[in-house]
């Protein structure tokens, strides 16, 4: 290995790990920002911020590529609507139950995604990988198990927050599958910014745009770090799979669930007041590593089957 390819290689890790820290703290931040606006809302705001950064950056570097804007291609417009209800169902099921439970059930999107590659794309499955399936799923079902005797006087929400991250997961599953097709002669991020239009437009009868009127200083720092996380996890990803193996990348995003259950014990520890902060059992712990290992074991040992994945499969897993 060259100075230059180690050199690349270090850099494509730099990048998935800020994406992976992004994806990370963003449910955190997803749930402090419900106290003041409503999901949709929320959801409608991400759109718009990354759409219309992209639609400017666009119009000033090259503004033939927006042509696709007025004839977007037909699994385009289906990949974006699938999108869109993924990031909602993300945010509905942190509006029901905590980022903590978001995330780690959130995990079950590459495990079906992988299946997908089986069935649909004809991909070739070793028993690493079907061990890696059987440790995720034993994992998530020990996790919902004792997470829903902690929510014993509220299951109604806890399964409500549940399905609606299951629904999130199946949508980026189709996401993901559509974009793995487009991104083959259209430029990622040029497709990211139909993706995010779309929605965009779709959301924007249903927000309560007088919210917005009310933010103080503070609210308005969240807001915009929730679009801001967007444009830069995705652009670093983008960058990770330029330097590095897709693999690694994958193995490195899907850790981000870790970084978010530190940080709630964190808090936790130091009783915070502007978030409720929920303690997982020995249980539920253990259950959050099988999910998280089954779902590295199950990408990891793919590598060999996947070698011309592209950044679109992963990029927007965790919304």
């Amino acid at each position: 290995m060259t100075t230059a390819t180690t050199s690349n290689n270090y850099k494509g890790v730099l990048y998935a790990m800020i994406t992976s820290l992004l994806w990370g703290f963003l449910p955190i931040f997803l749930k402090v920002s419900l106290k003041d606006l409503d999901p949709i809302s929320i959801v409608w705001f991400r759109f718009t911020f990354a759409f219309l950064v992209l639609f400017i950056y666009y119009l000033n570097t090259d503004k033939q590529q927006l042509r696709i804007i007025k004839r977007p291609p037909l699994i385009l417009l289906i990949a974006a609507v699938a999108l869109g209800i993924n990031y909602l169902g993300f945010m509905q099921g942190i509006n029901y139950t905590s980022p903590s439970n978001a995330q780690i059930t959130m995990q079950t999107a590459p495990i079906l995604l992988a299946l997908v590659g089986i069935f649909f794309f004809k991909e070739k499955v070793n028993r690493k990988q079907l061990l890696g399936f059987a440790i995720a799923g034993l994992g998530l079902f020990l996790f919902y198990q004792n997470q829903l005797q902690a929510f014993i006087n509220d299951k109604e929400a806890f399964n409500k927050g549940f399905f609606w991250i299951e629904l999130g997961a199946i949508m980026w599953v189709l996401y993901a599958s559509l974009q793995k097709k487009l991104v083959q002669k259209h430029p990622a991020q040029l497709l990211n910014m139909v993706l995010y239009g779309i929605p965009a437009i779709f959301y924007a009868p249903f927000v309560n745009y007088g919210s917005f009127l009310q933010l103080d200083f503070s609210s308005w720092l969240i807001v915009t770090f929730l679009g801001l996380n967007t444009l830069i996890a995705y652009g670093c990803l983008a960058l990770a799979f330029k330097y590095t193996e897709a693999y690694k990348v994958s193995i490195i995003v899907a850790v981000n669930p870790i970084i978010t259950l530190v940080s709630i014990a964190v808090l936790s520890v130091m009783n915070v007041q502007w978030i409720a902060t929920d303690s997982l059992s020995i249980y539920s712990m253990i259950g959050a590593s099988l999910v998280i290992g089954g779902a590295i074991t199950a990408v990891f040992f793919s590598r060999k089957n996947k070698k011309k994945a592209l950044p679109s499969t992963v990029n927007s897993e965790n919304n």
